[in-house]
């Protein structure tokens, strides 16, 4: 490595994002007398959505700080619970967390979801335009700069992406008031109001149902629901814990 350098400590975990971090106590990167520590911090491959107090030489400054040869500087993660001032709090998720999606919105939680490919650009249009946080594992995608705001989801395993979400963020539960389909908010239903969309066996065997009023899907305690009931009760349960 040529010209001027920093050294970079980075917390646990972060090292996700800079292996070699994970290999000695600092990570030596250039400087250039004009770039901020923000940006520096991006080129190693950290988004700014995961990063929390940043101290150089033992004294916390911002992002915007342009760092100069020599320093050392400590890179600490996101506090937790994260608010996000400004806004009720919503989420907004990418193509590849339609499970996450579904869990969210089975808990009460407004979450938006893609099911196609929009493109970054239209995903960050949307955060800001909404006011929603975007939830994503593409690092470029939270790095765009129109972003309301972003978090990275570090788990592939839907059940440790919805633990996280939920300890991060500590939403509003509001379990079976929003349709896992389509986000819309539920209301009771009559049989007679959903008959159509029940086969001769549903019809015969439950009596209480509710009804989406965005897409009109039926819900109603079917074959799924204890799997179902044991996610909320789950969350719930953290959620008390945490309190």
């Amino acid at each position: 490595m040529n010209g001027p350098e920093i050294h970079v400590e980075f917390a646990p975990e972060l090292h996700v994002f800079v292996p070699r971090a994970r290999r000695s106590d600092t990570v030596r990167a250039a400087t250039d007398g004009v770039s901020s520590l923000g940006h520096v911090i991006e080129s190693l491959g950290v988004p700014l959505t995961e990063v929390g107090a940043l101290l150089v030489d033992g004294h916390e400054v911002p992002v915007s700080h342009v760092p100069v040869a020599g320093e050392s500087v400590t890179v600490r993660t996101v506090a937790r619970p994260q608010r996000v001032p400004g806004a009720p709090l919503r989420f907004l998720l990418d193509v590849h967390l339609g499970t996450l999606a579904r869990r969210l919105r089975l808990l009460g939680v407004d979450t938006a979801y893609e099911s196609t490919d929009i493109g970054d650009p239209a995903l960050a249009a949307r955060s800001a335009a909404e006011r929603r946080v975007m939830l994503s594992r593409d690092r470029g995608l939270l790095r765009r700069r129109e972003l309301w705001a972003g978090a990275f989801v570090y788990s592939t395993r839907p059940e440790e992406q919805l633990w996280d979400v939920l300890g991060r963020f500590e939403p509003e539960l509001l379990p079976w008031t929003r349709c896992t389909a389509c986000n819309g908010v539920l209301r009771e239903a009559t049989k007679e109001e959903v008959a159509g969309q029940l086969k001769h066996g549903t019809h015969a065997t439950y009596d209480v149902f509710a009804r989406c009023g965005a897409c009109g899907r039926a819900y109603w305690k079917g074959a799924h629901h204890e799997q179902l009931e044991a996610i909320v009760e789950q969350a719930l349960t953290l959620r008390s814990e945490r309190r």
